[in-house]
């Protein structure tokens, strides 16, 4: 019976953990994105943003990597022969890579909330897809096991990123012609003369 309360609550840690981290780097987008945005507005965008940052990463997205992580020692504690799985292997890798992108994350968000952050809003949209591939992996691995096929998850996964590379490509294409078309509607005569 402990299997099944850890196997349901290492669920909910991953639904939780991943809902924060995908919108957590929506906000720093939305955080970069206030610079564009004319004083006093961008100040207090900013100062709403980390603050926003800051609640989600420390009592939401944390947590749930926490729960997650302690329900899946709960889990192994359980069935500890599993550890000699080959797919649990690669599927703990992809979990200690999502913890360090959990906790480059906490450094993004001190850096924005210093105004030293690099990143741009497009290449922060690039970042913000990371744990949506490693998502679809290891549920691919906790589904498939070690009947994973390999040649359809690799060509399969290579798909689904140069698709989100053309989609962020194109959104930002959309945007900067919808900008465009801004500053022509709302200077008409300035376009007329150019």
């Amino acid at each position: 019976m402990a299997y099944f309360w850890f196997k349901a609550f290492h669920f909910v840690g991953i639904v939780v953990w991943f809902a924060g981290l995908f919108y957590l780097v929506r906000l720093f987008v939305y955080h970069l994105e206030a610079d564009q945005q004319p004083e006093p507005a961008s100040s207090i965008l900013k100062t709403q943003y980390t603050l926003m940052e800051k609640r989600l990463y420390n009592l939401i997205t944390t947590p749930g990597m926490v729960l997650t992580i302690a329900m899946a020692v709960g889990l192994v504690t359980t069935e500890p022969t599993v550890l000699q799985a080959g797919w649990l292997h690669i599927k703990l890798t992809l979990v200690v890579l999502l913890m360090g992108y959990h906790f480059y994350c906490g450094r993004l968000m001190g850096q924005l909330a210093d105004g030293h952050c690099r990143w741009s809003g497009q290449g922060m949209r690039g970042l913000n897809e990371v744990p949506t591939v490693v998502l679809v992996l290891v549920v691919l691995l906790a589904v498939f096991k070690n009947n994973l096929p390999v040649d359809v998850t690799t060509w399969g996964t290579v798909a689904l990123i140069m698709s989100m590379a053309v989609i962020i490509q194109l959104y930002a294409r959309k945007r900067r012609l919808d900008r465009e078309r801004q500053l022509v509607n709302s200077n008409p005569e300035e376009s007329m003369t150019t």
